[in-house]
């Protein structure tokens, strides 16, 4: 194969040696990774396809995204522990499409980790300006905030960032837990979940009674809410990134990840059923950029909902560390393939995480090679 062998140049013996993970992650820290990734979308974002198919079509909507989302988890925990690379989908589509294919790929997936945590961070600051009654000018501060925060978390080492990534799950899911209880007793779900119409020329309307149809917008309604009810579980397949800092990938990433997407189950049917079903019902949830915050201010309140809103942050913050990790190993193992300038994929010496500090280099690389099997493959 000649024409492939072109494309891949050699480097020096202590290449990778200079780029080196740290094992660390188990069952646990990989379940949270993978929900914590996905949580903040439980928050906020799922939300908008109210408006756009009424409950029924979101609801039926987040049906088909489930489905869809299992089969491909169930083919990312098989290919996770058949090659645990720290790439995932790159690296999947590079030794299956060679390096053409793992470049479409990693650039694809570049793009989602780069606009996925700044849509997140959107999400996080509208929160927090709710809470402290921060005028919208300084919305950019919470943005900066967060990635200065953040970033150095995963920056620090990989023990504190999932020791981080699994407080902050757990407290996200106990929040939620908290609304979803307090929820309960005063859900009114024909009231206010169906209390969205169609006008005749096809725009949604209140119901100020509810009592509308499952289905206002039709089965066009579920085919217009599918990207909102995406929010439900995207990002879940971050997870095969974590590969080399996992302890054993070939046991831990099915198991993590299929945990994940269980419980990312529970949670989207309980929200997607409890949030809706108490006041201001949904068709003002359908445009609020807080709408856990809203369901709160119906179960508790004005003056406590804030107070729980501030530690509703918390799912949002969860989704945003996580997705930085996962866009750190993405950018580190596309520069260490040499798609990327290849001082991105550097790892610090004692923490061994990517700390993207530029040094002076010779080495003449386009495309190295990261997995020994395509090593052994062009031996032969």
């Amino acid at each position: 194969m000649p024409a492939e062998q072109n494309s891949y140049a050699q480097v020096p013996a202590d290449y990778f040696a200079k780029r080196g993970l740290r094992r660390y992650a188990g069952v646990a820290s990989l379940w949270a990774l993978g929900v914590g990734a996905v949580i903040s979308g439980h928050y906020s974002g799922w939300n908008l396809g109210l408006l756009a198919g009424g409950w029924g079509g979101l609801a039926l909507a987040a049906l088909v995204i489930a489905v869809m989302y299992l089969g491909l988890v169930f083919c990312i925990a098989e290919m996770g522990a058949a090659l645990p690379h720290t790439g995932g989908a790159y690296s999947f589509a590079r030794a299956s499409m060679g390096p053409w294919g793992g470049f479409i790929t990693g650039l694809c997936e570049n793009v989602e980790y780069v606009l996925t945590p700044a849509v997140v961070v959107s999400f996080l600051a509208t929160y927090l300006a709710a809470v402290f009654d921060t005028p919208t000018a300084w919305l950019p501060a919470y943005w900066v905030a967060g990635y200065a925060v953040f970033v150095g978390l995963n920056v620090r080492g990989v023990e504190l960032s999932f020791r981080v990534t699994v407080i902050v799950t757990l407290a996200a899911l106990a929040c939620l837990a908290v609304f979803w209880i307090s929820a309960l007793p005063v859900a009114e779900f024909k009231r206010f979940a169906l209390n969205i119409g169609a006008a005749p020329d096809g725009t949604a309307i209140e119901l100020p009674n509810g009592d509308g149809p499952l289905l206002p917008f039709g089965i066009k309604g579920a085919f217009a809410a599918l990207p909102f009810a995406v929010w439900l579980f995207l990002a879940i397949e971050q997870l095969p990134l974590a590969a080399e800092e996992s302890m054993d990938p070939s046991r831990d990433m099915p198991r993590g990840i299929i945990a994940g997407l269980l419980t990312l189950f529970a949670s989207a049917g309980l929200i997607l059923w409890l949030n809706p079903s108490v006041a201001p019902g949904s068709f003002k949830l359908g445009v609020s950029g807080e709408p856990l915050l809203d369901g709160f201010r119906a179960t508790f309140g004005e003056g406590l909902a804030k107070t729980l809103a501030l530690v509703a942050c918390v799912g949002l913050i969860a989704s945003f560390h996580t997705i930085l990790f996962a866009k750190g190993r993405q950018i580190y193992s596309l520069s260490r393939a040499g798609y990327f300038p290849e001082w991105l994929s550097r790892t610090h010496g004692t923490r061994r995480t990517p700390h993207h500090r530029r040094t002076a280099s010779t080495m003449p690389i386009t495309i190295a090679r990261p997995f020994p099997l395509q090593g052994k493959r062009q031996a032969k």
